[in-house]
């Protein structure tokens, strides 16, 4: 349902901010002159130009609008990284995924980039600062939020990268900015690494507590969310689908309306699980689809509805697809999760 207070500032900025990462430095220009007038908010906007391929890793830890979450926007929680490895070469960074494509990378950085200039809440952290203050591992988590439509539902999405490392970039920030793009809110969880998937499953239910308690500020549903994850992320999204937040310590019990699972193994089964959508490349060589059947299998046995996707021609960590056999695929898992809404929830692909 939709929330019935004020709308904020922000919403009205969305769609603009967006326009300065999607179009030329002088479509950019005129769009932050035009956020500039519509609304006191944006008088922080500044012209800086956004990202190239050319730019570094360093350009992107040192850029002013970033302050104070920049290190999660990258894979590596530890690494000292290259600052001239340019964002074109972002691939080498993520050495379980494939199809990494540098223009979608730079897509996602530069769509933070805008909305955070106009003024769009878009980093959260989801511990308080005694909490990481005291446990200093807890700096590495945080949630990335790309509005859709007021009232809609949220999804949150989890990247993958073994519990090694987060790659938001590539099958994080791409599947929200699709998701946007359709209508709903997106979030994206990065979580602690090195750790094992349960204590990183604890900081994605961590996220859920901020989402709800938070959800009138952010205006976005709390009935209907999803969970999605991608390799390891998927582990983790089927875990709060198993057993709900509240399985990993977080207040809230409400269960997903619908997971979205990509190319991973996980056995674990709750007494009752939610719809899953199931994708995976059938030459994915670390979960491959033989891996993902007997998953499949056991939660038709439940009575889950689950639909299992095998993709021709692509590898493990394809991410959104783009330019592949799987390209699409987001707005299918969208769909699917639209059909298991709640009564009563708005439905962005049908009322938007």
């Amino acid at each position: 349902m939709v929330p019935t207070r004020p709308r904020p500032a922000w919403r009205n900025l969305t769609a603009l901010a967006f326009c300065l990462s999607a179009g030329a430095a002088e479509a950019q220009s005129q769009a932050a002159t035009a956020l500039a007038e519509r609304a006191p908010v944006a008088r922080s906007v500044q012209a800086a130009a956004p990202f190239t391929l050319g730019d570094g890793v360093g350009d992107i830890l040192t850029r002013p609008e970033f302050a104070g979450y920049a290190r999660r926007l990258l894979p590596w929680a530890d690494r000292a990284y290259d600052a001239d490895m340019p964002i074109s070469r972002m691939a080498q960074l993520l050495p379980y995924h494939s199809e990494v494509r540098s223009d979608v990378v730079l897509a996602g950085l530069n769509r933070i980039l805008a909305a955070q200039q106009a003024g769009v809440p878009v980093f959260h952290e989801i511990y308080t600062e005694a909490e990481r203050t005291e446990t200093p591992s807890l700096n590495e988590a945080g949630l990335f939020f790309f509005p859709g439509q007021p009232g809609a539902p949220f999804a949150l999405i989890a990247p993958g990268g073994g519990f090694s490392y987060v790659g938001s970039v590539h099958e994080g920030f791409p599947y929200a900015m699709a998701l946007a793009d359709q209508g709903f809110n997106a979030f994206v969880v990065t979580y602690r690494t090195g750790q094992g998937g349960r204590v990183a499953t604890t900081d994605m239910a961590r996220a859920i507590d901020l989402i709800m308690d938070a959800a009138d500020e952010f205006q976005v549903a709390r009935e209907g969310y999803s969970v999605w994850g991608s390799s390891a992320g998927a582990r983790m999204a089927a875990f709060i689908g198993s057993h709900g937040p509240d399985g990993f310590g977080a207040r809230t019990t409400q269960r997903p309306a619908a997971v979205v699972m990509a190319y991973t193994s996980h056995s674990d089964l709750g007494d009752r699980e939610p719809p899953t959508y199931a994708i995976v490349g059938a030459r994915d060589g670390i979960a491959p689809p033989g891996n993902m059947r007997p998953r499949v299998e056991a939660l038709r046995a439940l009575g889950t509805d689950v639909e299992l996707h095998i993709v021709q021609d692509v590898a493990h960590g394809f991410g959104a697809g783009q330019g592949t056999r799987a390209d699409g695929w987001i707005t299918e898992a969208a769909a699917f999760w639209q059909r298991h809404l709640p009564e009563g929830v708005l439905r962005p692909m049908e009322d938007g």
